[in-house]
């Protein structure tokens, strides 16, 4: 198996570890609020979440940045909760360019925190080796193609239920939004740093 490959699957194994759902968790919360009309709002908003942890990623496992770990594992489910916070919140899905902008910058700030979580374990496993450039950039696609995955099976399964069982968008969001609120709220009580 290739270097690529390797890293690329290491990736795509870490996004759907469920021992690691807090990163799934993020990812609905983030697009429970949208439907899949919506596709290019979303697709800008999670680019904007990819740009964020793929800098930290590289960064922190270059050993450039470096942030204690019991902080970052707090502030990822504070990510959570203040994305699910905002989407119950929110009462419609058009808004102004200036909101969206907003919401993209948000997402970019918070993809720099998840970033510091995913070099932690790819740090580890990057010990052994000489160049870090290739394999760090294959686990990003690993990463990008596992969230990509995420994302259409919500998608997807959110028109289902919106056309086929009639729920209302809104109840949809905030079921989703809820759930992540709640979520979040006990791992951020179970992970408060003392």
């Amino acid at each position: 198996m290739s270097t690529f490959h390797l890293y690329l699957n290491l990736g795509l194994g870490h996004i759907a570890d469920f021992k690691g759902y807090d990163h799934i968790l993020f990812i609905i919360t983030l697009i429970a609020v949208y439907q899949i009309q919506h596709w290019k709002k979303i697709l800008i908003l999670v680019t904007a979440f990819t740009i964020g942890h793929s800098l930290t990623l590289v960064l922190a496992t270059l050993d450039l940045v470096r942030a204690p770990i019991k902080w970052v594992e707090f502030l990822i489910p504070v990510t959570i909760f203040l994305t699910a916070i905002g989407n119950i919140l929110q009462k419609k899905t058009t808004y102004s360019i200036r909101h969206h902008i907003y919401k993209y910058a948000l997402a970019l700030f918070f993809g720099l925190i998840h970033g510091l979580g995913f070099s932690t374990y790819l740090r580890s496993i990057l010990s052994g080796e000489g160049h870090l450039v290739f394999p760090v950039f294959s686990f990003n696609v690993g990463i990008e193609l596992g969230q990509l995955l995420i994302v259409s099976i919500f998608l997807t399964i959110g028109v289902l239920f919106m056309r086929f069982l009639k729920v209302n968008p809104r109840e949809w969001n905030l079921f989703f939004s809820g759930a992540g609120f709640g979520v979040s709220l006990i791992l951020m009580f179970e992970r408060f740093p003392l």
